[in-house]
């Protein structure tokens, strides 16, 4: 299960840049590692306009060093954004670039912060009855499309394991535009039991599978749901299917019915999202 081993301290705030009704859900102080916004390497930034602002928003990170272009400074003062009395500094946009992963669409703008904080199981998913689990899911485009999907479908909290995920670095937050701030993330060394912890949180746990017995449209499910997707190719692993209360398929039309993992995670969300 998890690592997670800091205070209970969660709150709910929205902020001037986040969407109505859509919180902020950190601790205020969180342990530097390889799953937070500091990161070795070129992975070390936030880049982008919406993950540099959510992180801004987000009152439980500590935002270290602010790099903008002179065009994306005017940008932030016309939106009138509080630096808080942040500093940046101006750059030109190579110079941004420079510390960057290769090819990295930064828009003018990149933010080192502190790294989110570890979170248990338990600790993710209060407040929320709507929960995804990703099994070994590696591609952080495809996890980070994920979180998006799951902050604008009301999905509060995402189980994952802490090997064979990638970390919560550039890459990832520029996927989810702003999802990473807005969705509370629980690494896990076993998935298993973390599955198991979520039925004992009174959550139904649902493995999305092309050889489901239903279509998840058909089903009848509980009130809190635990969404379970599987890896790009591999699927869900033996282990984790058998621990699922259900194994669900997506209805498709014609011979081809598999999607790729995020495309499949936001017609999910958006079933279970439009049953209330």
């Amino acid at each position: 299960m998890s690592r997670r081993k800091q205070p209970k301290q969660f709150q709910n705030k929205s902020s001037s840049t986040a969407a109505p009704g859509e919180g902020n859900f950190r601790h205020k102080q969180g342990g530097r590692g390889p799953r937070g916004g500091s990161q070795p390497g070129n992975d070390a930034y936030l880049y982008g306009f919406h993950a540099v602002l959510a992180a801004l928003a987000n009152p439980h990170r500590l935002a270290e060093r602010l790099i903008l272009t002179r065009n994306a400074e005017a940008d932030l003062a016309r939106q009138g954004v509080d630096l808080g009395g942040l500093r940046p500094e101006i750059r030109e946009m190579d110079d941004i670039a420079a510390l960057l992963p290769p090819g990295a669409v930064h828009q003018g703008i990149a933010l080192r912060t502190s790294p989110l904080p570890d979170l248990d199981v338990t600790e993710a998913c209060e407040g929320t009855d709507r929960v995804i689990v990703l099994d070994q899911v590696t591609d952080p485009h495809n996890f980070g499309a994920i979180l998006r999907s799951a902050a604008v479908f009301g999905a509060g909290a995402l189980v994952t394991t802490d090997r064979n995920s990638p970390p919560l670095g550039g890459v990832l937050a520029k996927a989810a535009s702003g999802g990473l701030e807005r969705v509370r993330i629980a690494k896990v060394t076993n998935l298993v039991r973390a599955i198991e912890e979520l039925k004992n949180l009174g959550f139904e746990v649902i493995g999305l599978d092309g050889d489901g017995e239903m279509s998840l449209p058909e089903m009848k499910l509980s009130p809190r749901v635990a969404l379970v997707l599987g890896a790009e190719g591999a699927g869900l692993r033996r282990l984790t299917r058998e621990h699922c209360d259900l194994l669900a398929r997506l209805p498709a039309a014609g011979e081809m019915k598999s999607l790729n993992v995020s495309n499949a995670a936001a017609v999910a969300l958006y079933e279970l999202f439009r049953r209330g």
